[in-house]
């Protein structure tokens, strides 16, 4: 460390960084199939099974729910929503895809294709095809469409329904689903090769399936070990890490073996009883996306204490199930995309959380995790990502004793978070916790 440098609140995992490079290296290949002719796919969040065709027909994809993030972590987001809100679009539209539609105005109206100089990572070109989801979140499809009034290109939407947790154990509904979503993923192949002109290599495919499912393994076994104390992982190196198994970011196979490190290093101080915070005060859960432009919240917690030592649902990977048994590629990567809810609904049927079953895992991972409170951040721009948020603070207060603070704001548009305001909040906050800690041991429960 420099003579005079101020010590991190955080301490960063080094293993962290050559997984969020990966990030870095998927902007470089996409800006670099571009000046070699080669196709690229901007892509929508469609949990593995879309992301493993790419892969494995060598298509490069990028993904502007990522890059708008990096938008607003790179400060450069707010002229791109003023071109989205000139153009129209709903100021309470997703923050993701008002940045996206800005950027994309600006790069096919203004720039006549060219990917804009102030664009970080070095942008996102024109694709061949944009990929859509259904998937979870409202503004999907119809962002992707929307693009359509930019951009002449084709768009291929994945079907993604998530029945309640009811209906998805209904007699039938699984299997039905997983029929659907192989007899799909077949016309989407046959789609990329027509767009591409690429044949697919089965091989290569069945290799990248099993790489994911052990990419998403190992990942999962690393947040298993965040349950130490003190926590050895914080949420901020979750985030930074998790994009190479959550959007499959970079080259796989090297993604596989930082994975294998993360896990290590993660091991090795647990092992020797160091935490990511180095007074670990309070442990957290946050839920749900956070504010990707104000980072920093974190590290000025972590000055107090706080330790986020579990978070955000979406972004994490499938309870791990045996697919041994499965031959064909194409079924194993279906099967464990609706694994990515199915897991949670069984294990939320098991507990008897039958309602507000997405909300169910924030009653887990504090049990499990043993924190002290959550942080809640509905977003003005995300309904997916905030409409459960008061059922998950009625859920952890009245059967956990749990408390939760919410702070408002957005996870693009910086002018909707107050900084200030939240850490002026922490302080009483932390009387809440204290309190609660009482009720909780007076209540038999065991933190």
């Amino acid at each position: 460390m420099v003579t005079g440098e101020k010590k991190r609140s955080i301490r960063r995992l080094k293993s962290m960084y050559p997984l969020r490079a990966k990030v870095n290296e998927s902007y470089l290949k996409g800006t670099e199939a571009l000046k070699s002719g080669k196709p690229v796919v901007w892509g929508m969040l469609n949990y593995y099974y879309g992301d493993a065709v790419l892969k494995a027909m060598d298509i490069e994809v990028v993904y502007p729910e990522n890059y708008g993030a990096a938008l607003a972590a790179f400060g450069v987001a707010q002229g791109y929503l003023d071109i989205a809100d000139a153009d129209g679009f709903p100021t309470h539209l997703c923050g993701y895809s008002r940045a996206n539609i800005g950027y994309a105005s600006k790069m096919m109206k203004e720039l006549k294709g060219e990917i804009p100089a102030d664009a970080p990572l070095g942008g996102m070109p024109k694709p061949v095809f944009l990929m859509s989801s259904t998937a979870v979140c409202d503004a999907r499809y119809k962002w992707f469409q929307a693009l359509g009034q930019y951009m002449d290109v084709p768009v291929w939407t994945f079907e993604a329904p998530v029945p309640g947790l009811k209906e998805f154990f209904m007699e039938g509904t699984y299997d039905r689903l997983i029929d659907m979503g192989v007899t799909h993923l077949r016309d989407f192949i046959a789609f990329v090769e027509k767009i591409t002109g690429r044949k697919m290599d089965w091989d290569k495919f069945n290799e990248t399936v099993d790489l994911i499912i052990e990419i998403n393994r190992i990942l999962h076994e690393t947040n298993e070990l965040r349950k130490a104390k003190p926590c050895p992982m914080h949420s901020r190196d979750f985030w930074s890490a998790m994009t190479p198994a959550l959007m499959l970011m970079g080259d796989i196979k090297d993604s596989l073996k930082c994975y294998y490190d993360l896990y290590n290093e993660v091991k090795e101080l647990v092992d020797n009883h160091i935490g990511a915070v180095e007074n670990e005060k309070y442990r957290m859960v946050f839920a749900e996306l956070p504010p990707w432009h104000s980072l920093k919240l974190f590290d000025r917690l972590a000055e107090r204490g706080w330790n986020f030592v579990i978070e955000s649902v979406g972004y994490h990977p499938p309870i791990p199930m045996d697919l041994s048994g499965v031959k064909d590629p194409v079924e194993k990567i279906t099967r464990f995309s609706f694994q990515k809810f199915l897991g949670l609904y069984r294990d939320a049927k098991e507990h008897n959380v039958t309602e507000g079953a997405l909300a169910y895992p924030y009653m887990k991972y504090v049990t499990e995790w043993k924190c002290d409170g959550a942080l809640l951040h509905p977003l003005i721009s995300c309904r997916s990502a905030s409409t459960h948020l008061p059922y998950v603070a009625n859920m952890l207060m009245e059967k956990l004793k749990v408390p939760s603070l919410t702070i408002e704001g957005d996870i693009v548009d910086l002018r909707l978070f107050d900084m200030e305001d939240a850490m002026t909040r922490a302080e009483p906050f932390e009387e809440t916790m204290e309190h609660y800690r009482q009720v909780r041991k007076q209540e038999g429960l065991d933190w």
